[in-house]
């Protein structure tokens, strides 16, 4: 479950920054997962609450904002919605679509006391 190293990261960066910055406990953490990035974000929440257990973030609150893709024809230019990598443009046919957005994995800020 790679989910756990994700969260784990995610931890050891928010209170390296959370030191850097002379605060303390973290109380809040708001992440950005894009659909395709590969990521299960029910088991990412699960492994949260361990990952932060004995660290400036025990008890954090997690929020999670999930991005759809985005494709863009090299063909047409056509801009839509994707669910996969291999997309097939809804105006062309064509199967040359760029991943525009989706495969996010941020922390878009965090709150502390």
């Amino acid at each position: 479950m790679h989910e756990m190293s994700i969260a784990m990261s995610v931890i050891e960066a928010v209170v390296d920054k959370a030191r850097q910055e002379g605060g303390g406990k973290v109380t809040g953490i708001e992440l950005v997962v894009g659909r395709l990035a590969g990521v299960q974000t029910e088991s990412l929440r699960f492994c949260f609450d361990a990952a932060t257990r004995d660290t400036l973030a025990e008890g954090a609150e997690l929020t999670i904002e999930e991005r759809e893709g985005q494709g863009r024809c090299e063909a047409c230019g056509a801009e839509f919605p994707v669910s996969s990598f291999y997309a097939k443009c809804p105006s062309c046919g064509e199967f040359r679509v760029k991943i525009e957005s989706g495969e996010e994995l941020s922390v878009r800020s965090f709150t502390m006391e």
